[in-house]
């Protein structure tokens, strides 16, 4: 039943975004919208979500509005196979919408979006098959993402990528028989990563680094008859650390 007695103040009847609206008074009085808290017409994307989250159905109405944020939350609530020909919309929110709620097969054709992320979260979700395509994406945390995801058997594709923290994901993936690739990186915090998941004989050759925490990590993966020098090792931390190893068999 309509009720069309409601006082008359800013945001009802005649007065406010309810003027013309062709939801009021029916959505008013059914409580699926509110003036001020759950509206359409707003410029306000608090209200709208509630509106479109309260009446989804209404969303696919909302693709194509002037406003961006209007259509970023619609393509939130619109079924999926609405939201296709969103993927080149103007607005890179909306696309960051669009690329969060694609079926996998079909985000092939964003990896090239020029806003970082969109790519993000194309690498985030993509089939690991086709991850090869965003390798060298000119930002270094869509490497790092597509590192963090890529078979083992395509990690060395960057191991000599010149971002140091894309390094450190592949030292964290590589199978230890694979780790030599970056024994003699640049940046002793992969250097490090790899001595704490080395083979002994790469721990071996490690015990040597210049840099004491990179020894310090290869202290618990190298035999105990290289250990000895270690105990007279300039850094403190090495030292006890080798000693404590040495000392393990006389623990038993």
């Amino acid at each position: 039943m309509k009720n069309e007695s409601r006082p008359a103040e800013a945001g009802f009847g005649r007065l406010g975004l309810c003027s013309g609206c062709s939801y009021y008074p029916d959505y008013l009085n059914s409580h699926r919208c509110t003036p001020g808290d759950a509206c359409i017409r707003a410029h306000s994307g608090r209200q709208i979500d509630r509106f479109l989250r309260t009446n989804p159905e209404l969303a696919p109405n909302y693709l194509n509005d002037i406003f961006w944020e209007r259509r970023a939350i619609a393509a939130r609530y619109a079924a999926v196979d609405h939201i296709f020909s969103l993927k080149s919309d103007a607005d890179e929110v909306v696309r960051r919408v669009v690329a969060t709620r694609l079926p996998v097969d079909e985000l092939i054709g964003m990896v090239r979006d020029p806003d970082r992320e969109v790519r993000l979260s194309v690498a985030a979700r993509l089939p690991e098959p086709l991850l090869v395509q965003l390798i060298n994406d000119p930002d270094y945390l869509i490497r790092a993402t597509v590192a963090r995801r890529l078979p083992h058997g395509q990690l060395s594709k960057l191991a000599k990528d010149p971002e140091r923290e894309v390094r450190k994901v592949v030292a964290s993936r590589l199978p230890p028989f694979a780790l030599h690739m970056l024994a003699a990186d640049p940046e002793p915090e992969v250097r490090a990563i790899v001595a704490e998941r080395a083979l002994p004989g790469l721990a071996v050759a490690l015990l040597q680094d210049e840099e004491w925490w990179v020894r310090l990590a290869a202290v618990s993966n190298a035999p105990l008859e290289f250990l000895p020098p270690l105990v007279n090792d300039p850094e403190v931390e090495v030292r006890e650390a080798a000693q404590a190893r040495l000392a393990e068999p006389n623990m038993l």
